[in-house]
Order: C-alpha cells, then sequence, then structure tokens
C-alpha cells in the first residue's frame, strides 16, 4: 500500500489531518490533528472538554484501545446541583437534556489525544495542533448542516452570556455563511501544544474548573487530578472470516456490536434480512437490561458475553426467527463524532469522541464548553448521579477496528449516542455480508429499535403489516443525523457519511 486515507466528520478537520500526513506524520499524528481540528469545526459533537476512545494498531501488532471517556466525580450526596432540563426541537419532535454544571463529568479527551501522540506520533505536537490552532483563530464559515445544529443546541449554547458572545451575531445564533471564530481556543490550544495537558489536570485550568464548578457543580482539583487514560485489550469476535475490534467494558457499545454480530454468526441463518437485524436489535436490548442493574459495577457489561448468558439469549433468537422470517420485534440525540485514518505504513487510528450536547457553561479564558455526560439518560439508566464511587461512565462510543487475513479490512465508528450500535453494525453487515462497496453500505437505510418503537430510514425494505401490535413505526421522510455518522477507510478506499456532512481524502 502507497497511500494514506482519512475520513472525519468534517473538511476541515479532513484538511487538517491531510496537511499532517504530507508533512510526514503517521495515522496517529494525522487522527489527532483531526480530532483537535473537529473541536472547532464540530463544536457541537466534540471538544476539550468531553471524553473518547482510540482504537489503534501498529503493523504486526493487535489492535489496543485508550480509553479517554468522561469520569464520575466524586460526590457526599448533599450537594446542591445546577442541573435542569432544555427542551430542544428536532422539527419531527422535541426532547428534554439535562445541562448545569452539575451535568459536567470529569473530561478525558485532552489528555487522551496527547498521551496517544506522544505514545505513538512522529511530528512534535506543536506541528499537529497547529492546523486547530489556525482554525480556532481563522474560523471557518459554517454550512447548512453545521449551521443546523447549532440552531438545535441554541438554547443550550446562548444559556450564558459567554455563550451568546461566541454563538450568536447580532443577537442571533449564528447561521450558514456566518463565520465561526474560538479566539480564546486558539490560545488554549497553543498553550497545550507547548506545555502538553497537564495545566489543565493538576495546573492552572483544574483550578479554574474547581471555581467555576465546584460550588454548583461536582467538578474540583481532586476530580481533575485523579483522572487517567486506560489502556485495554478490545473485545474481540470472529464475524463470516474477519476479526471484529471494538471498545470493550467498561464501555458497553463495543460489546453490543460484538453480542449482535455474534447472535448472527452463530444462528447460521441461510439469509441475513432486515428482520433478522430487528431481532436481533431486540435480543441484545433486553439482555443489556437485565445485565445492566447495578450503576456502581462497571464491568458488568463483559457477562453479555459470557457462555451461559450468551446462550440463552441464542436460543431466544433463534426461537423469534424459526417462528417467522417476516415477524419484527425516548432515544438521546447525543452528539458525537469520528474519525478513520490507515496511513502508508498500514499504521490504523479509529477514534471517536463526544462532549454531549454540552453543559452550557464556558470554561472562561478558554473557549470550551464542557460536557453534559451526567445528564445524558442513555449513559444514567438507572437515574441521574447515583453512583456512589467515581467510576467511568459506559460510553455507547465504539471505535472499530476489523481485520482479516491479518491486514487491516475496514476501520469505522460513528456519532450518534445509542444508535451508534446500530449504524456500525448495519455498515458492518452491508460491507461483509451483502458485498457493497464503502460508501453503499454507509450511505444505505438505517433502522435502530429503542424499546417499544422502531426508527427508520426510508428505503428500509420490510412490511409494516409484519410489526407486532406493541411496536410503534417511526418513520423519518429523509436520511438524518439521528441514525449516525459513519466514517470509515480500507486499505484501498474511504467513504463519510453524508447525515452528518463528512469528508475523506486519500493521500498519495
Amino acid at each position: 500500500m502507497n497511500k494514506s486515507i482519512i475520513s472525519t466528520g468534517s473538511k476541515e478537520a479532513t484538511q487538517a489531518g491531510v496537511e499532517i500526513l504530507k508533512a510526514g506524520g503517521n495515522a496517529f499524528d494525522a487522527a489527532v490533528a483531526a480530532v483537535f481540528t473537529s473541536m472547532t469545526s464540530e463544536f457541537a459533537l466534540t471538544g476539550a472538554g468531553g471524553g473518547g476512545a482510540m482504537m489503534i494498531r501498529k503493523p504486526d501488532a493487535e489492535p489496543v484501545l485508550y480509553d479517554f471517556f468522561v469520569d464520575t466525580p466524586p460526590r457526599t450526596g448533599k450537594e446542591k446541583l445546577d442541573f435542569f432540563g432544555v427542551e430542544v426541537d428536532f422539527g419531527d419532535s422535541t426532547q428534554t437534556f439535562h445541562i448545569g454544571k452539575g451535568s459536567a463529568a470529569v473530561p478525558g479527551t485532552l489528555l487522551g489525544l496527547v498521551i496517544v501522540q506522544e505514545q505513538f506520533g512522529v511530528l512534535p505536537l506543536p506541528v499537529v495542533m497547529e492546523p486547530a490552532i489556525k482554525l480556532a483563530r481563522e474560523g471557518y464559515v459554517l454550512n447548512k448542516k453545521q449551521a443546523y445544529i447549532f440552531k438545535l443546541l441554541e438554547p443550550i449554547f446562548t444559556h450564558t452570556k459567554e455563550g451568546r458572545e461566541l454563538f450568536c451575531s447580532n443577537g442571533k445564533i449564528l447561521s450558514g455563511g456566518h463565520r465561526f471564530v474560538n479566539l480564546d481556543f486558539a490560545e488554549f490550544l497553543e498553550r497545550v501544544s507547548w506545555e502538553g495537558a497537564t495545566s489543565f489536570y493538576l495546573g492552572e485550568y483544574a483550578e479554574l474548573i474547581a471555581q467555576t464548578f465546584g460550588k454548583e457543580g461536582l467538578l474540583n482539583e481532586k476530580s481533575m487530578s485523579l483522572y487517567h487514560v486506560a489502556v485495554r485489550k478490545p473485545v474481540m469476535t470472529s464475524f463470516m472470516g474477519t476479526e471484529v475490534y471494538s471498545n470493550p467494558a467498561p464501555s458497553v457499545g463495543g460489546t453490543l456490536i460484538i453480542f449482535l454480530l455474534q447472535l448472527l454468526e452463530k444462528a447460521k441463518l441461510k439469509d441475513i434480512n432486515i428482520n433478522h437485524i430487528v431481532e436481533a436489535m431486540a435480543v441484545t436490548n433486553l439482555a443489556r437490561k437485565d445485565v445492566c442493574t447495578n450503576p456502581n459495577k462497571e464491568y458488568q457489561i463483559e457477562e453479555l458475553l459470557e457462555d451461559g448468558i450468551f446462550n440463552g439469549n441464542l436460543v431466544n433468537f433463534l426461537s423469534k426467527c424459526m417462528e417467522s422470517n417476516d415477524d419484527l420485534i425516548k432515544p438521546s440525540r447525543g452528539e458525537t463524532t469520528h474519525v478513520s485514518v490507515i496511513d502508508k505504513d498500514m499504521n490504523c487510528a479509529s477514534v471517536t469522541t463526544t462532549n454531549g450536547e454540552g453543559c452550557g457553561y464556558i470554561l472562561p479564558g478558554t473557549g470550551i464548553m464542557l460536557n453534559n455526560m451526567l445528564g445524558e439518560e442513555d449513559l444514567n439508566p438507572l437515574g441521574f448521579h447515583q453512583w456512589r464511587h467515581p467510576m467511568r461512565l459506559p460510553t455507547m462510543v465504539s471505535p472499530t477496528i476489523i481485520m482479516k487475513d491479518n491486514l487491516p479490512f475496514i476501520l469505522l465508528g460513528s456519532g450518534g449516542s445509542n444508535r451508534i450500535r446500530s449504524a456500525i453494525v448495519q455498515v458492518i453487515l452491508n460491507y461483509i455480508v451483502k458485498g457493497m462497496g464503502l460508501d453503499e453500505a454507509i450511505i444505505s437505510s438505517r433502522i435502530h429499535l429503542e424499546g417499544k418503537t422502531l426508527y427508520c430510514e426510508p428505503g428500509v425494505d420490510f412490511l409494516t403489516a409484519d410489526l407486532p401490535e406493541d411496536i410503534t413505526l417511526h418513520p423519518f421522510e429523509e436520511k438524518n443525523l439521528f441514525f449516525g455518522g459513519v466514517n470509515a477507510v480500507t486499505l484501498t478506499e474511504g467513504a463519510s457519511d453524508i447525515r452528518r456532512g463528512g469528508t475523506f481524502e486519500i493521500v498519495d
């Protein structure tokens, strides 16, 4: 292979990665550069105040997962928190998001990116971060998709005076054609590029976070100082002649992907159709609910793959499929983005980052809005603020690397909160089982089952008459960012999701 390929959620992030690759950087340099740039070009989707995970693979080595998702901070239970709901209008529906100082978890993205770059990159950090610094300083013109997300999150972005100053022009939220500039963030990134992430977790910025969030939130200098990046062995399964590696526990997304693929693999179905996929989603959802019952047990999702529990669910899945091949059995719209990079030496980086919807507060002098992960219902299924000790929240982010014959076969990941797993599974099935090209595999219409509601894009080939009476069908009129944003690369091609305006580029 003589080419490098990068796929991201915005043209600015893709261009940043391309610039670094052309400057002699490897896949890890390019991925870090792209993510830092996306903190401006996709401000509503990711940021230095959020969390994420990166799956990396060096040639002739096993994939490794760097987990830098958010942590729950220590608490006493006596705090009076700034924590409240904000209604967001999506057109076809409205949804309440929980924000405020009490919604901010301990961020990990900044430390994770710096550590990965220091350990695996080949260029100096200031060089890698320069595209991001330049974009934050000079700004970029919002396109329609970016402006749409700004408008969706207007109640959150304009919650404070600082937010209104950053995101508004003449008293109105920035719209398509307006330039978004974040000078404070440019200065912050420039400092980080020379000093590293230490001051954010142990120094001046940690003190600033404590001052800003400490009285009505849970973040303080101690909670920041305790944060660490975890290096984990990925969860893995064989599927249709490939090896699928994804984000392990305490993350839940990767395990759910592996669980569903194993159901389909071990069922030995003649043909995997849309009805089988829906049935597998239903079994997966129920299995997750059965094992994830303790908000203070970090690794309980691993129980899904134990023989006793898995085999029982496999029998359940098979019984549903045998009854009829045609039977089919309040999601969050969390904001996330993904970067996939493979370089000419076959270094691989698959990284997903998120800021939730943002907590509504800008950290003074930094241009950073911290996350609202403590207010994400999908990450807190048993209720908000229920943990008894600090722990890593069980994210859905699932950067994934698929190998075949000891070579990278496809790198992919997605934004989309609890739809991440559905999006990734369907792209894998389209690409591996149906033999679609990468672009078609990503563009194809998707479904997502949540509780008793089946969400679907136009073009999905099942009959509504086959739905059980207790299932509500929620059709979308067009393909929507609700169903994720998959960005993927292979050894020979790249593709990005039109649902979120992603781009890719091949570098000679």
